[in-house]
């Protein structure tokens, strides 16, 4: 038997990574006119870079056995911890700017970075998390129905069964701290992009990326415990969105700067027309009747 709380706490984790997303969005959308299309732009780079690619990348190195178990990490975590946190940033934030350099050619402004980073941390937050929440969900609701009674389903019910309630709510929290990741690193790729100068933004970018993993990292080699991963991970998250607030600040300036300017251009146009115009004699009317001729 299941317990309740295990299910309840599944579906906090579910709700929190589906509807964090969704509700970010729709929530932004009118506030910051923002596009979907760089919504749906980060959803599809993520899972071509990070889930085909890296994920090929990772076959070739890692050579994963039938169990899943890699050999380099039992032999060198250290080395697996590194390559694993940088060989994320690499992909990852080397899509985000393949992707932006395409969009910048329909989309002006950092909301194009803020509605691509929500496709990006909420297709990561829905296929790692959701969809596993779901999945359990099913499982131990049928499983409590008696529905599953196959040796097929046991290792999964065991496992449901066993685990604390409370720790099916991590997956849940260590989202909300992935999608903040994500929208940080987006503002800080978004302006490498738009702004000269400022390319050192990205190797930046990628560096910070793989910070933010390294807890996670630690904690697959057997360094960490999961409250202290977690801990670290939103000291992360606090840090890189704190960075990325300065350089968000700094654009939104710009772009206000930029649009009071060409108001005062658009301004100055209209101006100068209505002078022009006030300087040309006025209309003659002819009034004589031209006869018609056949």
């Amino acid at each position: 038997m299941i317990p309740n709380a295990t299910i309840i706490c599944m579906a906090i984790s579910m709700l929190a990574a589906i509807g964090l997303p969704i509700g970010l969005f729709i929530g932004l959308r009118k506030r910051l006119a923002l596009s979907p299309v760089p919504m749906l732009a980060g959803a599809g780079v993520f899972i071509v870079f990070a889930l085909v690619l890296e994920s090929l990348l990772h076959r070739v190195v890692l050579h994963p056995s039938a169990t899943g178990q890699i050999q380099l990490l039992t032999t060198h975590p250290a080395l697996y911890v590194l390559y694993g946190i940088f060989a994320a940033g690499v992909f990852e934030e080397t899509g985000r700017l393949v992707g932006f350099l395409i969009l910048r050619c329909r989309f002006t402004g950092v909301r194009t970075a803020i509605s691509y980073g929500i496709g990006h941390g909420g297709i990561e937050a829905i296929l790692l998390v959701g969809l596993t929440m779901i999945g359990n969900i099913v499982i131990a609701v049928l499983s409590n129905a008696g529905v599953l009674t196959g040796q097929i389903y046991q290792p999964a019910i065991t496992t449901l069964s066993s685990t604390a309630p409370a720790s099916f709510l991590v997956g849940g929290v260590e989202r909300i701290f992935a999608i903040t990741i994500q929208l940080s690193l987006s503002i800080l790729v978004w302006v490498a992009v738009t702004r000269r100068g400022h390319w050192w933004l990205f190797p930046l970018a990628i560096l910070l990326h793989a910070v933010s993993d390294l807890p996670a990292a630690c904690y697959q080699a057997g360094w960490l415990t999961i409250p202290l991963t977690e801990s670290l991970t939103a000291v992360a998250a606090v840090a890189v969105a704190i960075y990325a607030a300065t350089w968000l600040r700094r654009y939104l300036k710009d772009e206000r700067q930029q649009a009071n300017e060409q108001q005062l251009i658009d301004e100055s146009a209209i101006q100068e027309q209505q002078q022009f115009l006030a300087t040309l004699p006025p209309p003659v009317v002819d009034n004589a009747v031209t006869p018609y001729i056949k």
